[in-house]
């Protein structure tokens, strides 16, 4: 065999295999969302001078895992209200009612997001059935 035949069929040399498809770095990198776009908005936002070629690989894995946590908490949301559609108020409650989330956009708006249901135990009326003996054993202790 040449060696020009062999550098068209192996791995190695000089150029491109002629038969060889473009394979996206998302592909390379087993992600659904852009690195290419990634790293070109990297670039274009001036954050550095320059941008390492790892750096928007790390950032699409880390927007990916974001994306998919906060859509898997909200189509719990929907399903729990018997929706087949995710709304913001679903987002808003799968948000807040996540720990770590909830800190983490804790000065976001919520567009239409609404609030959570929350009624503060001061506001809720007292226990009828026991009341009055507790009144008058705790009435003027101190």
């Amino acid at each position: 065999m040449s060696s020009e035949a062999a550098a068209t069929t192996t791995k190695g040399g000089r150029g491109k295999a002629k038969a060889s498809k473009a394979v996206s770095r998302s592909q390379k990198a087993g992600l659904q969302f852009p690195v290419g776009r990634v790293a070109r908005y990297l670039k274009k936002g001036r954050y550095a001078q320059r941008v390492g070629s790892g750096s928007p690989v790390y950032l699409s894995a880390v927007l990916e895992y974001l994306a998919a946590e906060v859509l898997e908490l909200a189509g719990n949301a929907a399903r729990d209200n018997k929706k087949n559609r995710i709304v913001p108020r679903h987002i808003q409650l799968a948000v807040r009612n996540d720990e770590e989330l909830s800190k983490l956009l804790g000065s976001v708006t919520i567009a239409n997001g609404g609030v959570l249901p929350n009624i503060h135990q001061n506001l809720l009326p007292k226990k009828a059935g026991k009341g009055k003996a507790e009144i008058g054993s705790v009435s003027q202790e101190f």
